[in-house]
């Protein structure tokens, strides 16, 4: 392994690399080499192995510090770094403890005692722990507040201590999920509408069935400053799918900026089969690139041509293998399952001990119902580390195959996935 700050990803054959990148078969394979797999598991605390700040590891990482029976040594001592390497370890441990760690919960409750990062590891834990794990350290929060050079922000721990939070965001505005569909959209067609009241608006319609007299108002739903679309605008028009396309194409010739990329992108979420040897191209020179963001979205498009964009097999199966940007990675597998779903059988096993939630949820829906990843999907449901989606996910297709509505699947189950590098 190279110095901290050196940061270049080992080989996708090796262990230390499949682990680097949260795959799945590197949990599958440490769990027969734990010995060698230790060490890279505390490198994976130690260092920062995410590509940005949508990747997520410390799930992947508990699960390993748990399964291989790992000493927490290590990772406690990890705590006395600097502030990221701290809440890095914070965040395992956090997990640990949920799992039944009693040394990674009082290690946690030690630190908020003498630590220097004490007061973000206490924010931390009073979002993920039960409120009677943390609730009694009030006085120790009393007593050590006065020195902190940055007052804290969070609501949580500190009203319930009586502390007062001099930086506390704006009191919570009133929910309008409670209002009909009609008097949202008025509310977004009324000129005299805030921008906040506006971003409110639209939360509360993405949480509906999608609404296509959404479309006349979007291109008012920009800023007050006209430099950019509100929040949620662009979820909004993605949930409309293929009814946007008619209008996109109009803000795609508009004068204003932020319409106009807006109405590209949907019409470049919308190819027409004229674009398809485009995508394949542009998806090979994002290869040849090596270009680890973005991708993704290439692969959504190629999605959506099925069989007829085969060409782009190869290139998915390099990127769902090689990239370091373990969010992206769905994405290339839900594109090869449109494309040819033929052969993911083990990938979809594999993907059940994946570092990211949104593998392990198409995983489970996936994945053919044998002893195996059946055994694995009960694990999900009952790890209290997991996800409440996992775990709901996993109930719901245990429910399903109890019920015997997977009918004859005899899917070769779990093991190594076939693809070349």
């Amino acid at each position: 392994m190279s110095d901290e700050h050196e940061m270049a990803y080992a080989r996708i054959d090796s262990l230390e690399g499949l682990l680097q990148r949260g795959r799945g078969l590197g949990a599958v394979r440490a769990l027969r080499e734990p010995q060698e797999a230790a060490a890279f598991v505390y490198d994976g605390i130690r260092r920062d192995w995410r590509w940005d700040g949508t990747d997520d590891r410390c799930l992947y990482l508990a699960r390993l510090v748990r399964d291989l029976e790992l000493s927490l040594a290590p990772v406690l001592r990890r705590l006395a770094g600097d502030e990221d390497a701290c809440l890095r370890a914070c965040d395992v441990l956090e997990l640990l403890a949920l799992s039944g760690s009693e040394a990674a919960r009082e290690g946690l409750r030690a630190y908020i005692g003498e630590g220097v990062h004490w007061a973000r590891v206490l924010e931390s834990v009073s979002i993920g722990w039960p409120a009677p794990w943390w609730e009694d350290l009030g006085d120790i929060a009393r007593a050590r507040i006065g020195g902190e050079a940055e007052p804290p922000w969070m609501p949580e721990p500190w009203t319930r201590f009586g502390i007062e939070v001099p930086n506390r965001p704006a009191a919570p505005r009133p929910s309008l999920d409670g209002l009909g569909t009609d008097e949202l959209l008025a509310l977004l067609r009324d000129e005299r509408t805030g921008d906040e009241t506006k971003f409110d608006a639209l939360r509360a319609l993405n949480r509906r069935e999608p609404v296509e007299e959404l479309l006349p108002l979007v291109p008012s739903l920009g800023t007050e400053d006209g430099l950019r679309p509100l929040p949620l605008l662009r979820r909004a028009v993605e949930r409309l799918d293929a009814l946007a396309v008619p209008a996109a194409r109009g803000w795609a010739e508009d004068r204003c900026p932020w319409l106009a990329r807006l109405g590209a992108e949907v019409l470049a979420d919308h190819p027409s089969p004229g674009d398809l040897p485009g995508l394949v191209r542009e998806l090979a020179g994002q290869w040849a690139a090596r270009s680890w963001c973005g991708p993704d979205r290439t692969a959504r498009r190629l999605a959506r041509f099925g069989p007829d964009a085969a060409e782009a097999l190869p290139h998915l199966r390099r990127f769902w293998l090689h990239t370091p940007h373990s969010y992206e990675r769905t994405a290339y597998l839900k594109a090869l399952a449109a494309i040819d779903p033929s052969g993911l059988d083990h990938v979809y096993a594999e993907s059940l001990r994946d570092c990211e939630e949104t593998a392990r949820l198409t995983a489970i829906t996936s994945v053919p119902a044998v002893p195996e990843t059946l055994e694995r999907i009960a694990a999900l449901r009952d790890d209290p580390m997991e996800t409440p989606e996992v775990r709901a996910a996993a109930r719901e297709r245990l429910a399903s195959a109890t019920a015997g509505s997977t009918g004859t699947d005899t899917g070769t189950g779990a093991g190594t996935v076939t693809y070349a590098p």
